[in-house]
């Protein structure tokens, strides 16, 4: 007789619960999970699963009979959840661990399967990433539309990486790059990065480096568990951080009034003796002036790009995305008359245009000769 134990915390332990909700289907002791699905046309369904309730079940799988228990501590809980801890356990007859590891490959691709094409989002839970609501719809590289060349250096630095990790090893450079996207807000910083996400196939990882129970080992720990496949986010940071230059008496802490995350131990995450490999980070920033200079040097940020306001080139194409059935003389009348009234115009605020008139392509004449008529204001 063999037996395998799962906790909750362990990441297999949600593939086990749907795994064995498919092969459960006729025990009558049942719990209930509701969640909710978006559909391609944005709507949202509601689904409930029925798992198997605590205690014991039995399974027939592989020409064998499985004992599943599944067993709820009542004393101990997660401290981030409030639910309880739980574990389950598989018993089977003979000596044969084939059976545990077939169980778990099969539980393994039925969940990836319900995440195909799509972007999962994790948050740092205490020691360990978390699914963050549920997996996303990829977003389209072409849905965000950024200065010529720009996306294109990207992309191409970011798969150049992923592909070459025998060339770092033969070099003994450490695994891992990093990059660094700053400019004004709202110019597709985020959604660039989203949009990467769903191109390569990978999650994103959201930090928070404001979180007041982010210590040094407890960052440099979750940067090393990140799941595989991921981009590690670290969004607006000058938020966060203030560069020592701008302090009269140097503070060693990161974020000011917290006590436990400090500038150093940030540093010795992103590239120190004991800091992981096989990562990519991502930093966002509306203003790259605030940073210390140590934070975005070579090793800890290898690439940095600029992501600005609107140019002619984007706004015509902008133009085009959202009314594709007009003349290209249009995007370059409605580029021309925006750069006019706005000479710094974010994505944000053309596409919060576009989609208060989505079927009156020419309603930014309008807009315009409104703005001459009562002055410049902010669309």
């Amino acid at each position: 007789m063999i037996t395998l134990e799962v906790p909750s915390r362990d990441k297999s332990y949600h593939w086990l619960l749907s795994w064995i909700t498919k092969h459960a289907r006729h025990t009558q002791h049942l719990s209930v999970e509701t969640s909710y699905q978006a559909h391609e046309s944005g709507r949202v369904h509601t689904q409930f699963d029925f798992h198997p309730s605590p205690g014991n079940h039995l399974i027939w799988y592989g020409r064998k009979w499985i004992r599943v228990e599944r067993t709820r501590e009542k004393q101990m809980v997660d401290l981030h959840t409030g639910t309880p801890w739980e574990s389950v356990t598989f018993t089977a007859l003979g000596r044969d661990r084939q059976i545990f590891f077939n169980i778990l490959q099969e539980a393994r691709e039925l969940a990836l399967k319900q995440e195909e094409g799509r972007t999962v989002m994790y948050t740092a839970m205490g020691g360990e990433w978390r699914p963050f609501g549920f997996p996303r719809r990829r977003r389209p590289l072409s849905s965000v539309v950024l200065e010529q060349d720009v996306g294109d250096r990207l992309v191409h630095d970011v798969k150049e990486f992923i592909g070459n990790p025998k060339w770092y090893t033969d070099r003994g450079i450490p695994y891992r790059r990093g990059y660094l996207l700053y400019g004004p807000p709202g110019c597709g910083k985020s959604s660039f990065i989203t949009a990467l996400a769903g191109e390569l196939g990978y999650s994103i990882c959201l930090m928070s480096l404001s979180d007041r129970t982010l210590s040094d080992d407890r960052l440099n720990h979750l940067l090393s568990v990140a799941p595989q496949q991921s981009i590690i986010l670290l969004e607006d940071v000058d938020a966060a951080f203030v560069s020592r230059e701008l302090q009269p008496n140097e503070n060693p802490l990161a974020f000011q009034g917290m006590g436990r995350l400090t500038f150093s131990g940030l540093l010795n995450s992103l590239d120190g003796v004991a800091s992981s490999e096989a990562r990519i980070v991502f930093m966002t920033t509306n203003y790259i002036e605030r940073l210390d200079a140590a934070l975005i040097r070579p090793g800890r940020v290898d690439l940095k790009q600029y992501i600005g306001h609107c140019s002619h080139w984007q706004l015509a194409q902008m133009f085009g995305r959202f009314y594709p059935d007009s003349p290209l003389s249009d995007g370059e009348r409605f580029a021309q008359d925006a750069l006019s009234v706005h000479p710094e115009i974010s994505a944000a605020q053309v596409q919060g245009h576009f989609l208060l008139h989505k079927t009156d392509p020419q309603a930014h004449r309008q807009c315009q000769e409104n703005q001459r008529v009562n002055g410049p204001e902010g669309e």
